[in-house]
């Protein structure tokens, strides 16, 4: 009990430590005279910046941190140290607001965080295309004021321009994959959805804070390829269980799903949800009120794929019929079908296996102090739907 009151105190004052450093760089960024930005422009930025950068739980830009502790194997990073690695945090923190605001833009979705997208604003509109961009090239002047003369300066920049690449391929594979769906549903494969979730979600979220923490702690990320697997491995696996956790709350609350993205925006999901870091993040409403509404928008799913490896031709027509429309009946049709198909123990079983992989590929790491950070992504999502 002492020891888990210790670790929440250690958490708070990570996170606190956290959010001062970004007061500390938006103060920088305002204060940029290269460009000569106006009063209007300012105040511009200054908004921007605390509607999209801020808002979830920062628990990407946080991994940063805790990683780069738990690979110091424990010695306590100096002041120095962690003010460096939650700059590091907070740069994923501004690369997904960037990815954000253009994802928001393209599924003309209505909100995020419980609050208005940031183009639905009257006076943002179209601007916010521009906006993203500023987002992404801050980074790069953040990074260059900080990092710039340290031994993996340019490595940095190549991991975070390498994600960034990844990141939007895959946010194309999905966006083509979708239109091409609507016209022919077979085109939608296990390993069609496997790339688009590996590429859009999982390379920033699991294994871009790590890849931060190593090249801090002096680490080649060419030693840690299979790091980097696992980590991608663990992506896909959590953002299976999140969609299973969709439909298991949808069958048991449909007076709130009912309401789809809006209610599960609003916040009702961390309520009815889980305790800890990773699924209070990574299952916040930036995440999960686009996969409540799967169904309706012809994404190409996990429950989608594994369904259609198993349908007879009745149930095929079914699937095929019903999916992609908004009609309540229509979605209502499909999940039973997925719980006819008893997809939940394809879950299950998929979840043992993939559980026993990922323990046994840690555990053949020769660093104890990986394996820590590794493990300590992997119990945070294991099971939580239970």
């Amino acid at each position: 009990m002492a020891a888990a009151a210790q670790g929440e105190a250690s958490t708070g004052t990570t996170a606190a430590t956290f959010r001062r450093v970004y007061e500390t760089l938006k103060a920088e960024l305002l204060r940029d005279d290269s460009f000569g930005f106006d009063d209007d422009a300012l105040r511009w930025i200054d908004a921007m910046l605390d509607y999209n950068v801020l808002g979830g739980k920062l628990n990407r830009g946080l991994a940063v941190v805790e990683s780069y502790k738990l690979l110091k194997a424990g010695s306590e990073p100096s002041e120095e140290e962690e003010f460096l690695a939650c700059i590091l945090g907070w740069g994923i923190e501004w690369l997904q607001a960037y990815f954000l605001i253009l994802d928001d833009i393209m599924d003309n979705s209505q909100t995020r965080r419980g609050k208005p997208c940031w183009y639905r604003l009257p006076k943002v509109g179209l601007i916010a295309i521009n906006d993203g961009l500023v987002l992404r090239s801050q980074i790069s002047r953040i990074f260059k004021r900080y990092f710039h003369g340290k031994p993996y300066y340019v490595d940095l920049l190549d991991l975070f321009n390498e994600v960034d690449f990844k990141t939007t391929s895959g946010e194309l594979l999905d966006q083509i994959t979708t239109s091409e769906g609507q016209k022919d549903l077979s085109k939608y494969t296990v390993d069609v959805y496997r790339r688009i979730v590996e590429y859009k979600t999982a390379y920033y979220s699991f294994y871009l804070p790590v890849g931060c923490a190593l090249l801090l702690s002096g680490g080649s990320l060419d030693d840690y390829v299979q790091v980097k697997h696992i980590l991608v491995e663990m992506g896909i696996y959590f953002q299976i269980q999140v969609i299973l956790f969709i439909v298991h709350l949808s069958c048991h609350f449909k007076t709130y799903f009912l309401f789809g993205i809006y209610v599960l925006e609003s916040g009702i999901i961390a309520r009815f949800s889980f305790q800890d870091d990773y699924l209070d993040c990574f299952g916040d409403p930036e995440v999960m009120g686009k996969i409540g509404t799967d169904i309706e928008d012809f994404k190409c799913s996990w429950l989608f794929v594994q369904a259609l490896v198993r349908v007879d031709e009745r149930q095929k027509d079914i699937l095929f019929e019903n999916y992609g429309k908004s009609d309540p009946a229509c979605v209502a049709k499909v999940k039973a079908l997925y719980k006819e198909l008893n997809l939940e123990a394809v879950f299950s079983e998929y979840e043992r296996e993939i559980y026993e992989k990922l323990i046994s590929d840690i555990e053949a790491q020769p660093n104890e102090a990986v394996q820590a950070v590794l493990k300590s992504f992997l119990h945070k999502i294991y099971r939580r739907m239970k």
